[in-house]
C-alpha cells in the first residue's frame, strides 16, 4: 500500500545521507517492484547471458554484469523535490544452480552484501537508506557463488512512508521498459500543403533505439532514427487508408529503400541510410497534395548541413484520403525496450506551414503530451516545453525533474520564412 511521506529536516538529511543505515530485519513491504517491468541490464560483461524476462532477472552468471531496477519516490506537495525519505529495500530471490551465493545490492550507490541460500523464493532484507525525492536506482552485481548462477531475482521489495511510482501493469511491461513517448502538437492553418521543421539532437543524446520524429501528420510521419552503432535512418512512412486500401509508392530518391510495414498498423515505409550527426541541425519538409481522384500524395525531403543539399525520400499515394496536412506533430520515442534506461532529447525549432496558395504561417505554439506510459505514471522520466528559442522533448534515463504533460508552450517568433525554393526540391 502507499502511505503519506514523512520527511526529515535538511540537517537530518545531510547527516543521514552520508552513511546508510545498517541492514534491518525483514519487514512487510509497501510495494513489490517487479524486475520484469522496472529493470534493465545496464552493464553487461563480455558474452554475458543475463536477461530480464516476465519472471525477472535470469541466467545471472557473470560477476561483471550489473542489473538496475528503478522506482520513484514522490515529493510531498508541501516540500521541494529535495525532501529526503527513508527507503528500506529487500530482495525477492531464489537460488538455482548454486547452494549459496553472495550478491551486492547498491541503493543509489550505497552497497549492501546479501547472502542467498535455498531454491525457494524468499524475501532477503537488504538495508535502509535516506534518499531525496525522485528516482532511486537499485543495482545488483554478483560477488561469489558455489555453482553456476548467482540466483534468480523476481522483484525488489520497498518499504517507505513516501508515495512510490513504478511500473505495475504487467500487461504493459514492454511499453514501460521502452519508456514514455512524448509529443509536440502543432495547430496549422486549413489547407496547409507544406510543413517545415528543424531538429537538433544534442551530442550524447543520440542513443540507439531513438526516433526523433520531426514531421508527423494524420496518416504518417517523417524523422530520423538510430538503428545500431553503425546505422542511422531518415524514415518516412505513410499508413494505409482507414478503409484498408493500400498505400502505394509514387516515387523515391536515390538510395532509398521502400517496403510495406506491419505491427503498429500497416502502410508504406521508405528510408535512407544516412549517418546524421548529433549536434547538427537537420531541416525537414513534408507535403500533402490531393490528387483530385480521391487520394492524396504525401512527400518528404530533408536538408543535411554536411551535404548542403535537400534530399528526396519518397512520395506515397494514400487512397481514400483527400486532404492537406492535418494533425501535425513531432515526437520522441525509444523503440528498443532493453535500452529504455537511456536518456535522449532533441530540440525542435522554427516551425512553419505553407498553404496551397503559397502563404507562409509561423507556428510558435506547441501542445506537450505523452503516451499511456506517461499518462498512467508507469514512467515519470519525461519532459518537454521551450528551451531557448526552440521547443524540446526529453525521455528515458530515469531523471527526476519531469515536466507535466498536457500543457501549451510558446517559442519566440523569428518572423522569417524558411529560405527554400519549394519548386526546386528534388524528385529523384
Amino acid at each position: 500500500m502507499e502511505r503519506r511521506i514523512k520527511y526529515l529536516n535538511a540537517a537530518a538529511f545531510a547527516a543521514a545521507a552520508a552513511v546508510a543505515l545498517a541492514p534491518l530485519p525483514a519487514a512487510a513491504t509497501d510495494a513489490v517492484v517487479a524486475l520484469a517491468g522496472n529493470a534493465f541490464v545496464t552493464s553487461a560483461a563480455p558474452n554475458a547471458a543475463e536477461v530480464i524476462t516476465s519472471n525477472g532477472l535470469g541466467n545471472w552468471t557473470s560477476a561483471g554484469t550489473v542489473t538496475s531496477t528503478y522506482f520513484r519516490v514522490a515529493a510531498s506537495p508541501n516540500c521541494s523535490r529535495s525532501c529526503p525519505a527513508a527507503v528500506t529495500v529487500s530482495l525477492n530471490a531464489r537460488l538455482a544452480g548454486s547452494t549459496r551465493s553472495t550478491v551486492r545490492v547498491s541503493i543509489n550507490g550505497t552497497p549492501f552484501d546479501v547472502t542467498l541460500t535455498g531454491n525457494v523464493t524468499k524475501n532477503y532484507p537488504v538495508g535502509t537508506v535516506i534518499v531525496p525525492a525522485g528516482y532511486v536506482k537499485v543495482d545488483l552485481q554478483g560477488v561469489s557463488k558455489d555453482g553456476g548462477y548467482f540466483g534468480d531475482v523476481s522483484s525488489i521489495g520497498v518499504s517507505t512512508e513516501a508515495t512510490l511510482n513504478y511500473a505495475n501493469d504487467p500487461a504493459n511491461y514492454y511499453w514501460s521498459r521502452r519508456g514514455p513517448s512524448v509529443h509536440l502538437g502543432f495547430t496549422v492553418p486549413a489547407q496547409t500543403e507544406y510543413f517545415y521543421n528543424e531538429v537538433t539532437v544534442p551530442q550524447g543524446q543520440d542513443k540507439i533505439g531513438s526516433y526523433f520524429m520531426a514531421n508527423g501528420f494524420t496518416g504518417g510521419y517523417f524523422g530520423m532514427q538510430v538503428k545500431s552503432p553503425s546505422e542511422r535512418w531518415m524514415l518516412f512512412s505513410v499508413w494505409d487508408a482507414d478503409n484498408g486500401a493500400r498505400t502505394t509508392l509514387v516515387g523515391k530518391g536515390a538510395g532509398v529503400v521502400d517496403n510495406g510495414f506491419g505491427g503498429e498498423g500497416t502502410g508504406g515505409q521508405s528510408y535512407l541510410r544516412f549517418n546524421w550527426i548529433a549536434g547538427n541541425t537537420y531541416r525537414f519538409i513534408t507535403r500533402a497534395r490531393p490528387d483530385g481522384a480521391g487520394g492524396t500524395d504525401y512527400s518528404a525531403w530533408f536538408f543535411a548541413p554536411e551535404t548542403g543539399a535537400w534530399k528526396y525520400i519518397a512520395t506515397w499515394k494514400r487512397p481514400g484520403t483527400s486532404s492537406y496536412l492535418t494533425g501535425v506533430y513531432s515526437f520522441l520515442e525509444n523503440f528498443i525496450d532493453t535500452n529504455g534506461y537511456m536518456e535522449r532529447s532533441a530540440d525542435y525549432g522554427n516551425q512553419w506551414a505553407r498553404s496551397n496558395t503559397g502563404s507562409w504561417t509561423e507556428i510558435t505554439t506547441a501542445r506537450f503530451t505523452g503516451d499511456a506510459t506517461a499518462a498512467n505514471a508507469q514512467r515519470m522520466d519525461y519532459a518537454g516545453g521551450r528551451r531557448g528559442s526552440s521547443f524540446y522533448l526529453r525521455n528515458g534515463g530515469f531523471f527526476s525533474n519531469y515536466v507535466p504533460i498536457n500543457q501549451n508552450f510558446t517559442r519566440p517568433a523569428t518572423g522569417t520564412p524558411p529560405a527554400v525554393d519549394l519548386n526546386a526540391l528534388p524528385l529523384q
